[in-house]
């Protein structure tokens, strides 16, 4: 299995890093991708340039295996949506691989407001990275279109290319990039909050 777990990584923190991993290790996953925003949509753009976002991240994952950043994102002269990332990796890695979204538990709330979200989960399954003990309420458009795509079975993931979602528990760092990005702003230190490498540049590329 493949997974793809995109943000805006502005700037990657441990938090990301960590939970990353653990998804990575829970569903034996052969490879991540890691994909950094290109143009935001509905969000403000990121306040740090593209190109030191993808170094800070190539940086801190350089010596995990089965980490890779994959830069189409930020490469494709259009907003980042994550139905085209989608569409563009199945290109890459053809109809048969099992394929997982990695996103968060505020990212799934919302995913019935995606673009094409029944087009989504023809192309991935997705995997939600939630708090132990916290399950997501889920009422409406949501609720329908997770209706019998639910499994607790990692494994499941692996028999089919796309279309079921599981919640997978992971550990919950209070950590955050805007808190960074505060810290940052107020001239404290982040040092512990982001790896070494990315502490590195991050004083490099500071004002």
């Amino acid at each position: 299995m493949i997974g793809t777990f995109g943000g805006t990584f502005d700037p990657v923190h441990i938090g990301h890093l960590r939970t990353a991993l653990e998804v990575y290790e829970a569903l034996g996953l052969a490879e991540l991708r890691l994909v950094p925003l290109g143009r935001a949509v509905h969000r403000a753009q990121p306040r740090f340039p593209a190109a030191l976002r993808l170094e800070m991240l190539e940086a801190a994952v350089a010596d995990q295996p089965g980490f890779v950043v994959d830069r189409r994102e930020i490469d494709a002269d259009q907003p980042s949506y994550t139905v085209h990332t989608l569409k563009s990796l199945r290109r890459e890695l053809g109809d048969e691989v099992s394929l997982c979204l990695v996103l968060g538990r505020d990212a799934f709330a919302a995913f019935h407001t995606w673009r094409e979200p029944e087009r989504i989960l023809k192309l991935a399954h997705l995997v939600v990275m939630e708090r132990p003990g916290e399950p997501l309420f889920m009422e409406g458009p949501l609720e329908a279109l997770a209706e019998g795509r639910i499994t607790a079975l990692p494994g499941d993931l692996a028999k089919s290319p796309a279309g079921r979602i599981l919640f997978q528990p992971v550990s919950q760092l209070e950590i955050s990039s805007s808190d960074i990005r505060r810290r940052l702003d107020a001239g404290l230190s982040v040092r512990w909050l982001v790896p070494e490498v990315v502490w590195a540049l991050l004083k490099r590329h500071s004002p």
